[in-house]
């Protein structure tokens, strides 16, 4: 039987704490409103270029997502995605760029969200992780799957349609299973990536099918990757995962098998850990935990009963 001895419930999972942006969809199609918006002085934007933004270390110790005011902004016109407004009426805008702009004080530097997402706050995280999924659709959904046609954007960067055949394209979002497996002896499921270096283990995951619930998906990537049958299947929580455009969806789940075979081609190596297994390979160096912003180390988290270790991203 799982015991749950989670110290760490109280912590959001990276990327999901409550930001105080509403995303304001209404206002995407009106664009007297947007421009009204964006030439309002309180209103801020920031450039995203990449999957990455500029970043910077205030006075006080926080790190911040690097804005200026919209008459300070580099000049763009299509590529300007609102965001949305927070509770003080500021509107929020991305920019996307081929190259993040220079600064003078030379202090901020450049960042994608596996380390922005850990040190900024959850309104900026939330603003970065919005920009980010915007910019890599627009930058690879630029032609009509349906005529091949180019197609242009509205909706302020939310849509894409096509004006020779009238379709209409919205971002992607690919969803994906993440679980923590653990059997009967209270031990967990780790696996290891091919491309992962030596030491790295975390959690399963995989894609969901056409015409699959997530619950199927779950037991069968388990048993693809590594042979093991799963039986009970809990939710835990979801994360969006722009890497570059997935929905990671979190889940617990009680392996019925244990014998481990993997498949070679996605997982490498496959291991049972005891908590005290993992604590002493984790003091010894012999395996790495994953990211904390990954929705991984809190699934993780809750089995082992307090946080992992902090990787650095140097």
């Amino acid at each position: 039987m799982t015991t749950w001895t989670d110290d760490t419930a109280d912590r959001p999972i990276s990327l999901t704490a409550p930001c105080g942006v509403d995303r304001a969809a209404h206002h995407r199609l009106d664009e007297a409103w947007l421009a009204a918006a964006w030439s309002h002085p309180s209103t801020r934007c920031f450039v995203v270029s990449g999957g990455q933004v500029l970043i910077d270390e205030t006075a006080d110790g926080r790190t911040e997502l690097v804005m200026t005011p919209s008459f300070e902004a580099p000049l763009t016109e299509a590529h300007r995605y609102f965001l949305g407004i927070d509770e003080d009426g500021v509107a929020y805008f991305a920019l996307q760029k081929d190259a993040l702009p220079g600064r003078i004080d030379q202090s901020a530097r450049p960042a994608g969200l596996r380390e922005a997402g850990l040190l900024l706050s959850p309104r900026d995280t939330a603003l970065m992780v919005h920009a980010v999924g915007l910019e890599n659709w627009q930058r690879t959904h630029r032609f009509c799957s349906r005529c091949g046609e180019r197609t242009v954007i509205a909706a302020a960067g939310h849509i894409r349609r096509c004006q020779a055949c009238g379709a209409e394209h919205y971002p992607r979002t690919d969803p994906a299973v993440i679980m923590a497996v653990t059997d009967a002896d209270d031990r967990i499921l780790l696996g290891r990536q091919v491309h992962w270096p030596e030491g790295r283990f975390s959690t399963l995951a995989g894609f969901v099918e056409p015409g699959e619930s997530i619950e199927h998906a779950v037991r069968r990537e388990v048993a693809e990757e590594v042979g093991v049958t799963v039986g009970d299947v809990e939710y835990v929580a979801s994360q969006p995962w722009p890497f570059p455009s997935s929905l990671m969806l979190g889940f617990m789940a009680r392996a019925t098998t244990t014998e481990i075979d993997v498949d070679g081609d996605e997982i490498s190596e496959a291991r049972w850990f005891s908590r005290q297994e993992l604590h002493d390979a984790f003091e010894a160096g012999t395996v790495l935990p994953p990211f904390g912003i990954s929705i991984a180390a809190r699934l993780i988290e809750m089995w082992y009963g307090k946080p992992l270790p902090t990787r650095s991203f140097v």
